[in-house]
């Protein structure tokens, strides 16, 4: 790939928080206010510059901000300067935030020093039983042995914290460790040794403590790490106690979105904050298109952040089943898709000729009729998504209403439409995009979610009869879904359109029907003091992971981020209950672009036998190889860099727990080095498992290891079969290291694409 020049976007890109609300130091100085109307035309560009060349200072901090004032237009006023400097950075880059024109940018490129500028992207939202799902029981096993992930800190990137909940409490937490650097910005003793820090960064209301008036920033800080609450429940129908994947970490919230998204510049000013404050995870649902990785915020934040030795969780997005939806993709994050687990909230659609078809909805009304009501389908009336208005002169007062899903209207809004139009009940049914992929949502009138192959059905069905009936059965919580986990529809799929040599995501957890705390009672809901919510999204299942990952620092903490990453990678499940294959939404075996290196097993990636382990130093000459500039290089890693003088290397060569190789006619070969953190005197043989149409050779196939934390290096070859058609495609497998005692079997999965 030929060299690039640095890119100015030329429009603001909006992003998409990637919450799937199914149901409708010197971290930043801030100094933004309200501009005047006469200076509209401004706009928050994040602005690249080098060092100043002395950087030797008694007060670096002040250097540094008075080296970024002296970019600025000359000819302002003081008080306008402070209002145009938005954030000075520190940690993510070496630059800041400002507010300003076209023309000032084009001026500024012509000082010294100065790299890049580019528009603020806005960002928006990528919208208890879980622990038990993974593994992780109380005391006893892994959760008992990590201590449930005390004296570690989780920051949570999002809308903010609700912290009266009882789920922040800090009943049995221990104090802040001595190197907590933090500060609250609630009132009073809202913050407590559970919720140990909340700062607000969002550009619109810095002013303001960081509330959560959202509920996705409360729901995934407590799933990450929220405390004990006992008899929690939902509807009456979720019941017991509630309690995040690390119960005992600690919690430092960073409010970085509001109504209209979450701004890059917020985002590199929290990840800034979070570095600075002394967080040991950053768990952001966050994330957008894919764009190269200078130009990503959360990229550059959480290379920063990486280089400090903080391991760094994110969504990997709402966009599937489509391929290259995948966002987040940078290798020194943790990409989490999602995927079920083992309970439904089953609401059954019974038909007047006595077919049943098993769905969900997370309201089950105890008074609804078991009589047979008057069924309609709402495409009779020309709009099946059943958009507000659309029912208006349709006749569904009194009768069951047949719904699909899509159409651009939230799943709860189909059932308030039928509501207001006087329909009894909904019968909400996929596309063949979801097919099999059903949410228990908490709608507004007795309703449940069925697969596409069950609305093809109920279709049929009104078709075939005068006088078509149905009604819907609740049953309840119903624990042991054999099918668990299973991938489901909305999680976005590779492979990465801005690493392709890097197989994304990394892995799955938990994401589909999630409880959590929630900051207000639900539609429904009269009386409720512990107010909880259940939700769905890769926003749901990037905590899961994040909290995984405080429970594994807690019990390994000299482990880096790259071998927290390898651990779960390296033992991720590939079967579900049914020690079959992984399903997705069509219940075809989930390939690796849809599930990643499998599913999280928390007890087993606390003993990983081998890991994959990288530094820094060592992204260098993987973003050479990716083909950008010096400078765009160095905006990543904050500086100067000469690709000529560095060993760029393909993609593919960087020491990652997985593989992801493009094969031509040429034989490839790549580089692993694996470190003992098992035992001391161990023996692995290497099993290969080729994708079909490639030939697969592994030197040496044998590793013995003497000592703890020794590593060894090994060769991958990739030749395409000589009986492999020239048509282009892709192919899967995997490589596994299993030790003489077969205690340890470390899987590394293989994506080829043909060329």
């Amino acid at each position: 790939m030929g060299k690039k020049g640095c890119r100015v976007s030329p429009v603001m890109v909006v992003f998409f928080l990637v919450a799937l609300l199914f149901m409708s130091g010197f971290s930043g100085t801030v100094a933004f206010q309200q501009m005047p109307a006469e200076k509209i035309m401004l706009k928050t560009y994040i602005v690249h510059v080098n060092e100043p060349e002395d950087k030797v200072s008694v007060e670096p901090s002040k250097d540094l901000e008075s080296w970024y004032r002296s970019f600025l237009p000359a000819s302002t006023e003081s008080m306008d300067l402070e209002q145009r400097l938005v954030y000075s950075y520190r940690h993510v880059l070496r630059g800041f935030a400002a507010r300003l024109t076209e023309e000032e940018v084009k001026a500024m490129e012509k000082k010294d020093g100065f790299v890049s500028a580019t528009p603020e992207k806005i960002y928006q939202l990528h919208t208890t039983d879980t622990p038990a799902f993974l593994g992780l029981h109380n005391r006893s096993g892994f959760w008992k042995g990590s201590n449930y992930g005390e004296g570690v800190i989780i920051g949570v990137l999002d809308t903010g914290v609700y912290p009266e909940h009882p789920s922040f409490n800090d009943d049995g937490m221990p104090a802040p460790p001595a190197k907590w650097k933090g500060s609250c910005k609630f009132n009073g003793t809202l913050c407590n040794n559970k919720l140990i820090g909340a700062r607000n960064f969002e550009s619109q209301s810095l002013n303001e403590a960081p509330v959560d008036d959202e509920g996705h920033g409360t729901h995934t800080a407590s799933t990450a790490a929220g405390n004990y609450v006992k008899q929690a429940d939902l509807y009456g129908i979720v019941k017991g106690t509630a309690a995040g994947i690390a119960p005992r970490a600690h919690l430092a919230v960073y409010k970085i979105c509001g109504p209209v998204g979450c701004a890059g510049g917020d985002i590199l000013a929290a990840f800034d904050a979070a570095i600075e404050d002394g967080v040991d995870v950053i768990s952001l649902s966050v994330g957008g298109e894919s764009s190269p990785f200078y130009d990503d915020p959360i990229a550059l934040g959480a290379f920063a952040a990486f280089k400090k030795g903080i391991f760094v969780s994110c969504s990997a997005g709402n966009s599937g089943p489509a391929a290259s939806s995948v966002t987040n993709e940078a290798p020194w994050i943790l990409t989490v898709a999602a995927s079920t687990h083992y309970r439904n909230i089953v609401a059954t659609a019974i038909l007047g000729n006595k077919e049943e078809f098993v769905g969900e909805s997370l309201y089950q009304p105890r008074n609804f009729s078991s009589k047979q009501l008057p069924l309609v389908y709402a495409g009779a009336n020309g709009d099946p998504f059943c958009g507000p208005g659309s029912l208006k002169n349709f006749s569904v007062k009194g009768k069951v209403v047949l719904c699909d899903r899509g159409g651009g209207v939230d799943r709860t809004a189909k059932g308030a439409e039928v509501k207001r139009a006087g329909g009894a009940a909904m019968i909400h049914v996929n596309g063949i995009n979801d097919s099999y992929s059903i949410l228990a949502d908490p709608h507004v009138l007795p309703a449940t979610h069925l697969s596409y192959a069950d609305g093809l059905k109920i279709k049929s069905y009104i078709k075939s009869t005068k006088k078509p009936t149905a009604t819907i059965l609740f049953k309840g919580e119903k624990i042991g879904n054999k099918l668990a986990p299973e991938i489901t529809s909305f999680s976005s799929r590779g492979p990465s359109l801005a690493t392709p040599g890097i197989l994304k995501p990394d892995i799955t957890g938990p994401g589909v029907s999630i409880v959590a705390a929630w900051p207000a009672p639900l539609l429904n809901v009269t009386r409720s003091t512990k107010t909880f919510n259940m939700i769905s999204g890769t926003s749901m299942s990037c905590p899961h992971l994040s909290g995984v990952a405080a429970l594994l620092k807690s019990s390994h903490p000299k482990w880096s981020p790259a071998a927290i990453k390898s651990a779960i990678m390296t033992t991720a499940l590939t079967k579900n209950l049914k020690n079959q294959p992984i399903l997705d939404e069509k219940h075809h075996p989930a390939d690796l672009f849809a599930v990643g290196a499998g599913h999280v097993n928390p007890s087993k990636a606390s003993d990983p036998g081998l890991i994959y382990d990288n530094e820094p130093n060592e992204y260098i000459p993987y973003l050479c190889g990716l083909g950008y500039s010096d400078a765009q290089v160095g905006e990543i890693i904050s500086r100067k860099v000469n690709c000529c003088k560095e060993s760029s290397i393909p993609e593919a060569e960087l020491n990652y727990p997985s593989f992801s190789v493009a094969l031509g006619s040429k034989k490839l070969k790549f580089k692993r080095i694996v470190t003992n953190v098992g035992k001391a005197d161990s023996y692995y043989t290497v099993l290969i498992y080729p994708p079909k149409g490639v030939e697969v050779a592994v030197k040496p196939s044998k590793i013995h290891f003497n000592k703890l934390y020794e590593k060894k290096s090994y060769t991958v070859s990739f030749t395409k079969a000589a009986s492999k058609d020239s048509k282009k495609g892709y192919a899967q497998g995997f490589l596994r290291w299993v030790s003489s005692t077969a205690k340890y079997s470390v899987r590394s999965p293989i994506s080829v694409t043909f060329e």
